[in-house]
């Protein structure tokens, strides 16, 4: 796999274990928690004017330190390697679900992914721990990314390769999905880094959507604008538990006739949002669709009867999968 010097592999083998994994696993991610304790969702959403350099090409450097802001923001330690020891159980397998679906130039950023995995090799992530995945090949190439399945260093593949469960498992009523083995039988753990972008159905698609990526039809979820079928997927069990974070790729987006790459819709909004409430992330990654749609004089997503009704449904009390009320979401903006 074509890396940042190879995922700082080196590094990796000889990362200082700060914390204790142990603990991370008991509590999950106890930053979060003590949101949780104040009664609110924290969401973090970092900036960087300077992001994109005078070619458009992202600039490696001011990504990694872009990470480095918002994970120290929603964690509250300064230390990279502290923050991820926050984040993540560092003796288990974890995944990075990217989001290749628009093609090249509206997919998860190489980058973003690689700078994510040099961090968590650091916090004392083994390379062949690290599985960078989506639905096949061809969306991960999409991304910049190289098919590697090399176990002593980070693994790059698709669920085309790995295979899907026979069994299916229930998912809303009367529906039945098949699973990529790749979330059910090989991750611990899962970090979602899915790409901001407007949906044809579904209004926005990031991070609750980019769980569609799981299924081996996809196409059986999108009736309804989607609605219920995001949040019916994102409360099966093994996504709702394993899929703990987020960190959502908001460097480049389209604002209108997405899911695929639209250059004449394309904008760069420079950002990362992180955070654990998926419900939370996806209604603030709205609202700022909905900020650059007004900005450009173009309708709301609901004048343009496609609103994202998801996200209503995935708060409500049959999913429980988070809050959407804005006076319960601690947002933060640095």
């Amino acid at each position: 796999m074509n890396s940042r010097r190879d995922f700082l592999k080196s590094a990796a083998t000889g990362a200082l274990v700060l914390g204790s994994s142990a603990t991370v696993e008991k509590l999950g991610l106890a930053a979060a928690l003590d949101q949780r304790a104040a009664g609110k969702s924290k969401v973090v959403i970092a900036r960087d004017p300077a992001l994109h350099g005078p070619t458009g090409q992202l600039d490696e450097k001011r990504v990694l330190a872009l990470l480095d802001r918002a994970i120290a923001r929603y964690t509250g330690r300064d230390n990279p390697v502290e923050a991820w020891q926050r984040i993540v159980p560092v003796d288990k397998v974890i995944g990075l679900k990217t989001n290749g679906l628009g093609g090249k130039g509206i997919s998860s950023h190489a980058v973003l992914v690689m700078a994510i995995a040099e961090r968590l090799q650091q916090a004392g992530v083994k390379p062949g721990n690290i599985i960078v995945w989506d639905r096949n090949a061809r969306d991960l190439e999409a991304c910049g990314l190289t098919i590697s399945t090399d176990p002593s260093r980070v693994r790059c593949y698709g669920s085309d390769a790995a295979g899907f469960e026979d069994a299916a498992v229930p998912c809303g009523a009367g529906v039945g999905v098949y699973l990529s083995k790749i979330l059910t039988r090989q991750c611990d753990m899962v970090i979602g880094v899915p790409i901001l972008k407007d949906h044809s159905m579904s209004g926005v698609t990031f991070a609750m959507k980019n769980m569609y990526g799981v299924l081996s039809r996809p196409q059986d979820l999108h009736s309804g604008g989607c609605d219920p079928g995001v949040a019916d997927i994102n409360a099966v069990p093994v996504v709702r538990e394993k899929v703990r974070f987020t960190v959502g790729d908001a460097m480049t987006s389209v604002y209108d006739g997405g899911p695929g790459f639209r250059p004449e819709r394309l904008w760069q909004p420079n950002a990362l949002i992180v955070g654990e409430d998926r419900v939370a992330i996806d209604h603030t990654a709205w609202q700022m669709i909905e900020r650059k749609r007004a900005e450009v004089g173009m309708p709301t997503l609901e004048a343009a009867g496609r609103p994202p009704r998801y996200i209503a449904t995935a708060a409500d009390a049959s999913h429980k999968l988070g809050v959407n009320n804005p006076e319960h979401i601690n947002l933060v903006e640095i």
